[in-house]
């Protein structure tokens, strides 16, 4: 960094607030038999956070192998998601499913209609935004740990609904009580797996939850393409009743995770967030600068500087501030994961029948495309370790539009080109593996780091609530786009998506900010002073300042700014106030 680089920091009044606050704090640590004063707080803040910048990614894993465990164990509950996500899907193309719930069509074939098939889809949408909007509630009084276990334990007993079903009107009611639980996973596992990793961590395992939709999505084409020649009701019941493999085993192993440190901080549990951090690090320290004391009080830094810079905890504190500007980008990323095209891959199965796949290759090709996604997933992690975030997202947009665009035209192709549904199956499976590689799993990653540790679940949950809310639109115009009893466009549907990405990437380019590498105590300095998006990454931070005040024991002192220094580089100003 060049010395005359400007550096961002916090403004002088939130800095002058959090030491007139603070002034008389005192952290006693019962394990170390010490007493910690503000300064000190500040101090080893600061000292944790260089730690964090230097550690690589291989000494973070060494450092948290248990927090790596525990983040993977709470994220596989998405796999339950995404597997309903492909059964619900796929099943508008299964036999014995459309001759249980379907209705007799003139040609002697059985379809559900168009609009049940909205209505199956949405019912899940439905159930999650309910459980969303109950998980930011839950998770701040009572804790991740707690929601988790409470999600698996609802799911368990919902399944019977679905599998037990007798009408189409049933298995309604059972996909939106089984979708409440799955707003739960939605939120608080991508919150949970950014609140117990260090910096270096935090892209892969927040990243990990778009693998274990993916993986579902996978799981869930396996299961149906293995019953596809099954005549009879166990054709459809039997993948309903498989969902029962996943909560058990999580449930046990959530039983014994730790909570999150950052969770516990914010409810002035300082002794019990420093053992939650032993729980997640390795006995073996040597060679390492992790302290758990240092990180507590660097969580308490960044708490209370947020305290400074937002306005409360509530949901409507997401629309005030600073706040809302990290609440847009949060919603955008996860809306454009639907504008990217990506509603194309829920309906696969059905796309690829009415592109002119027989039912076989049609869901051959599903689970082709899901295991690219899988792959593609494990490849981003490899990409984000080189290139930032803003960046992959960006150029992954620009490609999924353009293969958008291929597609559409390749749709256009008469039907007596046997050729043309070949193609279109090739172009989907590419963008369904350039999907997964960037805009996918990084939308999680940057969820995760965009919002204030104060307001994360709550920021979550408004996101993948608007990101529902575009899925229920996606949920009604896809299947009329697809279904020849509807709209019967075919491959033309992705000139609708081609539209929608190309906005995208104006959005992106404008208003995407790159949080590569950056602390949360930094992120906020970063909104705070509102720098453009197209310069955090080259921007310089420092959260433990103001431009001309920093914290002294209590008292308030004027510090050194380089924009206050004479020609020769002396102090031109510093007195106590």
């Amino acid at each position: 960094m060049s010395e005359h680089q400007d550096v961002v920091r916090i403004e002088d009044g939130a800095v002058a607030n959090m030491g007139r606050r603070m002034s008389a704090f005192q952290w006693t640590d019962s394990r170390r038999g010490t007493q910690t004063d503000f300064q000190g707080i500040v101090d080893e803040a600061k000292e944790a956070t260089e730690s964090e910048h230097k550690m690589r990614i291989m000494e973070a894993i060494r450092t948290y192998p248990k927090a790596v465990g525990w983040s993977v164990l709470a994220s596989t509950a998405l796999v339950m998601e995404g597997y309903d996500l492909v059964v619900i899907g796929s099943f508008y193309a299964y036999p014995t499913f459309l001759q249980k719930y379907g209705t007799l069509q003139p040609d002697g074939t059985y379809q559900i209609s168009a609009a049940w098939e909205s209505g199956l889809s949405n019912g899940a949408v439905i159930g999650e935004i309910l459980g969303l909007m109950i998980t930011g509630i839950i998770a701040d009084h009572y804790g991740y740990r707690f929601t988790i276990g409470l999600a698996l334990c609802l799911v368990i007993c919902f399944i019977f609904i679905t599998f037990f079903a007798v009408n189409i009107q049933m298995l309604l009611v059972g996909e939106i009580l089984c979708g409440i639980p799955w707003g739960v996973f939605q939120t608080i596992t991508t919150a949970y797996a950014a609140e117990v990793t260090p910096v270096a961590l935090r892209p892969f395992l927040t990243t990990y939850v778009n693998l274990c939709w993916v993986f579902g999505q996978l799981v869930g084409s396996g299961v149906l393409r293995g019953f596809l020649s099954n005549k009879s009701e166990w054709g459809y019941r039997v993948p309903f009743a498989l969902q029962w493999m996943w909560p058990l085993p999580l449930l046990v192993g959530i039983v014994f995770a730790p909570e999150s440190p950052w969770w516990l901080v914010r409810k002035g549990r300082l002794d019990e967030a420093e053992h939650s951090l032993r729980r997640l690090t390795s006995k073996n320290k040597e060679g390492t600068d992790f302290d758990p004391s240092k990180t507590v009080a660097m969580i308490l830094h960044t708490d209370e500087l947020e305290k400074e810079t937002s306005s409360g905890t509530r949901y409507i504190d997401c629309l005030k501030g600073t706040d809302l500007r990290r609440t847009e980008i949060a919603c955008m990323v996860w809306m454009i994961q639907t504008f990217s095209g990506s509603g194309l891959g829920g309906y696969s199965t059905q796309f690829f029948e009415q592109a002119g796949l027989s039912t076989s290759y049609a869901f051959d090709f599903a689970m082709g495309q899901y295991a690219l996604g899988a792959i593609g997933t494990i490849l981003s992690w490899v990409l984000m370790a080189k290139v930032g975030r803003r960046t992959i997202y960006l150029y992954g947009l620009i490609i999924l539009d353009i293969l958008l665009l291929i597609i559409g035209f390749v749709g256009i192709a008469p039907a007596s080109n046997t050729a043309a549904p070949w193609v279109v199956g090739m172009m989907l499976l590419i963008h369904v593996f350039v999907y997964d590689l960037t805009v996918g799993p990084v939308c999680y990653c940057l969820v995760a780091e965009i919002s204030s540790t104060r307001l994360r679940s709550k920021t979550i949950v408004l996101a993948r609530n608007i990101y529902n809310v575009i899925g229920i639109f996606n949920n009604i115009i896809t299947p009329r786009m697809i279904n020849p009893t509807a709209f019967d466009w075919g491959a033309k549907a992705a000139f609708f998506w081609a539209g929608f990405c190309t906005i995208s990437i104006v959005w992106t380019y404008f208003r995407l900010p790159e949080p590569k590498g950056k602390t949360y105590a930094e992120l906020d300095v970063l909104f705070e002073r509102k720098i453009s998006a197209r310069k955090f990454k080259s921007s310089s931070v420092d959260p433990f300042r103001g431009d001309t005040l920093e914290p002294r024991h209590g008292s308030i002192m004027k510090v050194e700014s380089q924009k206050w220094r004479d020609e020769k580089g002396h102090v031109t100003m510093n007195e106590k106030i």
